[in-house]
């Protein structure tokens, strides 16, 4: 049998997806299954992008731009410099979602080989968009104590080599829900600058900030605009996942010009996740406070439940709706798979990620999960408490 590649055999299971086949199982029993493993909102999209798509009239589905529809691309500037974040159109190339984009971006800035710094935990799948590109993830270690805050500079500078070509932060954070303050981006800036790196910001969250924080963009530093590449997505902001819009932004002319012969090779990103896109630019001020509104009830939910779990810590996150929890567990991922073989409360179980997925650090995220809280507050309610009595009897409990 011809062997498979060696790029194949490194790719990453994904920890927020492994474990389905163990959940299918579990409701074929009869169980409910409060699906908190993944990043899937049960928020509405919002009903000017389902119209967009219903009203759809062309005749054919054509190809678009390879950087994207330019209507879609112009009003998305529009959408940004409400944002004080200004670009024009021709910054802005269109991937199917943060994905595309990501991998865009990575393989315009980097060889096989350069390095990347992520301070973990982070987004698993950044795991998977390096091996793709061939490139090196250098994690460096934020703490659940601070709440996953960035790292100090010179943890960064232990790791800086002579092949690290980029830094990358995903603010708010996925996982952890940390929102990084105007002064740590402004460290950042300044060892960007001082190494002349590329600084990868994963900003698809940027709506969903808490306790009256705001958020600021890595394209609101200054001095650094050929160093800075923006990452964005329409999935979390208008709860619209499938549409699988993105977009990599940069004031790089050379890089820009560099991505777009990516672009071209896989022709064009969805043209009806576009239309959807366009319209949803339109979304009334109302939609996102209703929709932080119900996010912070819900976070509120999941960190005060495990807070008062005894040997559990959460800390609380201002933004995104993830938090990392620190449970009192031997292993997170026999303790998730364990949760969907061997547990029920009242006929219902919980599926977590494993926080291990979310480390490049081997045996970091061992009595860590993260939890997506995605669902309705009286969901929630009933998940933590599976949580709390499966804590009780989990062969592997550390108390």
């Amino acid at each position: 049998m011809p062997e498979i590649s060696k790029k194949g055999r490194l790719m990453p299971e994904s920890p927020i997806r492994k474990l389905v086949p163990y959940a299918e199982i579990a409701k074929r029993k009869g169980r409910k299954v409060y699906h908190l493993n993944i990043g899937q909102p049960d928020i509405e999209t919002p009903e000017i992008a389902l119209e967009a798509i219903k009203n759809f009239s062309q005749r054919v589905i054509e190809y678009s731009h390879s950087a994207g529809i330019i209507s879609y691309r112009e009003k998305l500037a529009g959408y940004y410099k409400k944002h004080n974040i200004n670009i024009t159109a021709e910054d802005i190339i269109i991937g199917a979602g943060a994905s595309e984009a990501i991998l865009f971006a990575m393989q315009s800035c980097m060889d096989p080989g350069d390095e990347i710094i992520i301070p973990e935990p982070f987004y698993a799948n950044y795991n998977g968009f390096a091996v793709n590109s061939g490139v090196v993830v250098r994690p460096i270690p934020s703490a659940i104590e601070t709440g996953f805050a960035l790292p100090p500079i010179a943890e960064f500078e232990k790791v800086i080599t002579s092949k690290t070509k980029a830094i990358m932060v995903c603010n708010p954070n996925n996982p952890t829900g940390y929102l990084y303050s105007k002064k740590e981006l402004e460290t950042l800036r300044d060892i960007t600058k001082k190494y002349d790196l590329f600084l990868f910001a994963d900003e698809v969250y940027r709506e969903f900030c808490y306790d009256g924080k705001k958020h600021f963009s890595v394209m609101h530093l200054k001095g650094i605009d050929d160093n800075v590449i923006l990452i964005d997505s329409v999935s979390k902001r208008y709860s619209a996942c499938g549409v699988r819009i993105g977009a990599m932004i940069s004031k790089n002319k050379e890089l820009m010009k560099t991505a777009l012969k990516f672009a071209q090779a896989r022709l064009s990103p969805p043209s009806i996740g576009q239309v959807a896109a366009e319209a949803a630019i339109d979304t009334k001020d109302s939609y996102f406070k209703m929709v932080l509104n119900e996010y912070l009830a819900r976070r509120n939910v999941v960190v005060e439940s495990i807070n008062n779990i005894n040997g559990a810590f959460c800390p609380v996150p201002s933004g995104a709706f993830y938090v990392v929890a620190k449970l009192p567990i031997d292993n997170s991922d026999k303790f998730c798979k364990w949760l969907l073989e061997d547990f029920e409360y009242n006929d219902e179980t919980v599926m977590f990620a494993p926080a291990t997925g979310f480390y490049a650090t081997k045996g970091k995220g061992m009595d860590e999960v993260r939890i997506s809280y995605v669902l309705n507050v009286n969901d929630l309610k009933n998940a933590m408490k599976c949580l709390e009595e499966a804590l009780k009897v989990y062969p592997g409990r550390t108390l």
